[in-house]
């Protein structure tokens, strides 16, 4: 079938009404990594999850935890790719299950996922009302309400989306490279300096130290929540050029790359300090000072202040990805008739962007709703809707990627045993798998600290309850479509347009 990339065609399926289709060949292996990288915002990585790791996890560790992170998900990578050269599908998560364990325990998966992303975004949003609001009172002095940053960053996201994917990637681009240069910039000067005040030191990047500390499972949680997102690589499938080879090189080139540029800066951050004096800036009233005191030392005040804006348009581009992420969620669920009325709404595309435009606009509606609530109550967007909806979103995106692991293995043995691989897609997801239920573990068991101040929250104490509710919502209509409407049940998690379908 010929294809007119100015256009998004809609595919006709068996009898069923038409499917719109996201707008084919709209990006390249290097805009699919910046899509999965922005997902992990490394300058909102590493300025807010890294000095918690130092002054309440692991201590001087948190390079070290970051280390063993990146060699667990590049494990979990290698099943994870094996399966993307196989299946090209925009619901990643959701169709990858779907064929591995079957479309019951897919749709409860697709359903956690997408339920994952879309809090992702608000929380995000959070973050960045709070960035932008210091950010302004101590450069200028403007007092602005951190809603007011939060209804620009809805508006940025919907129309980033609306759009369509190369019109996001554009601005991700531009986002990323400032922000990672600016890390750089301090790490590199540490570096070349001879390594902070003590020199070098490799006690940060012993991997024992990973294991030790005051609570050396809260470091190694937030280590792997850094990453979240790196699989979205995946979603953009449909979008790409000749996606069976562009996803899998996206895919390890986002965990490997994000992976070492986390080990070094947090690294550089510690000895620019030196490991004490690191500790002790990290359990300051000012804890970013564990970046900001080697910046302004080593590269210059004008540093620390541009490293301030970074952080707020690095959250912008976490939030635009994780909104894409939600959208494609959206559509890839609705474009198979999960519930009928979906397929016209949310599971169509904007006729000329090729966009999931309405899903786009769906989500941003559902973000301004729980954003008003926090509001409304009077809650911090940093310590209550940042916080709180990271570890909700966290907590449920780490169970569907252990379930996908495990959905690795039953997809080699029963549909290409020719591909069986006793590593690929054998060995390195069942290790994965484990290893994900493990960093669950961690999440539950030090949900009250990682939540701080908000620690007695409702919301924080609902966070399993509310994850397993969703799972059981799929299930139970998974069950309710094969018994009832076994035509529709058929479509769950399988790609319909011939150009993606399972290979």
């Amino acid at each position: 079938m010929a294809v007119d990339e100015g256009v998004a065609p809609a595919t006709k399926t068996d009898g069923d009404g038409t499917v719109h289709r996201l707008k084919p060949n709209a990006v390249g292996l290097l805009g699919v990594v910046f899509m999965a990288v922005a997902t992990a915002a490394p300058i909102t990585a590493m300025t807010g999850n890294v000095p918690f790791m130092v002054s309440a996890g692991n201590g001087i560790g948190a390079p070290a935890s970051y280390l063993v992170a990146m060699v667990v998900l590049a494990i979990f990578s290698v099943g994870f790719t094996s399966m993307a050269k196989h299946i090209t599908s925009t619901g990643a998560f959701y169709g990858f299950i779907s064929y591995g364990l079957g479309r019951t325990v897919g749709l409860a998966s697709g359903l956690l996922a997408t339920f994952a992303y879309v809090v992702f975004e608000p929380a995000l949003i959070g973050i960045f009302s709070t960035f932008a609001t210091t950010t302004l009172k101590d450069q200028t002095g403007l007092d602005i309400p951190w809603w007011a940053f939060a209804i620009l960053m809805l508006a940025v996201n919907a129309m980033g989306t609306w759009f369509g994917v190369s019109v996001a990637e554009k601005l991700l681009v531009v986002l990323l490279a400032t922000e990672v240069t600016v890390l750089a910039a301090m790490a590199i000067s540490v570096a070349l300096h001879g390594g902070g005040p003590h020199g070098f030191t490799f006690g940060p990047v012993n991997p024992v130290n990973a294991f030790k500390g005051t609570s050396a499972g809260l470091g190694l949680f937030f280590a792997f929540w850094s990453w979240v997102g790196f699989e979205s690589t995946a979603m953009y499938g449909e979008e790409s050029r000749d996606p069976k080879k562009i996803i899998p090189k996206a895919t390890m080139i986002s965990v490997l790359g994000v992976g070492v540029f986390y080990v070094f800066v947090s690294w550089m951050a510690i000895i620019g300090n030196g490991e004490a004096e690191a500790v002790k800036a990290a359990s300051s009233a000012n804890p970013l000072a564990l970046f900001f005191n080697p910046t302004e030392h080593y590269v210059g005040h004008w540093a620390v202040d541009v490293m301030q804006w970074l952080m707020i348009t690095g959250s912008l581009a976490c939030g635009m990805a994780f909104h894409n992420c939600a959208a494609r969620y959206m559509y890839a669920l609705g474009r198979e008739g999960v519930l009928p009325s979906l397929k016209n709404t949310i599971g169509r595309t904007h006729a000329r962007h090729g966009s999931p435009h309405i899903a786009g606009l769906v989500q941003t509606v559902v973000s301004a709703v729980l954003i008003g609530a926090f509001w409304v109550a009077g809650k911090d967007p940093y310590n209550a809707l940042y916080v709180l909806l990271a570890i909700l979103g966290t907590m449920a995106i780490l169970i569907v990627q252990a379930v996908c692991s495990f959905a690795v293995l039953v997809y080699f043995r029963k549909n290409h045993p020719e591909s069986r691989h006793w590593f690929k897609t054998f060995a390195a997801p069942l290790v994965g798998g484990v290893a994900m239920l493990g960093v669950v573990a961690l999440l539950v068991s030090n949900m009250g600290v990682a939540a701080g101040a908000e620690s007695g929250s409702l919301v924080l104490k609902a966070t399993p309850w509310l994850v397993a509710l969703v799972a059981a919502t799929g299930i139970g209509y998974a069950q309710y479509l094969k018994h009832r409407a076994p035509e529709r049940y058929a479509l769950l998690g399988r790609t319909v347009l011939e150009e993606t379908k399972e290979r």
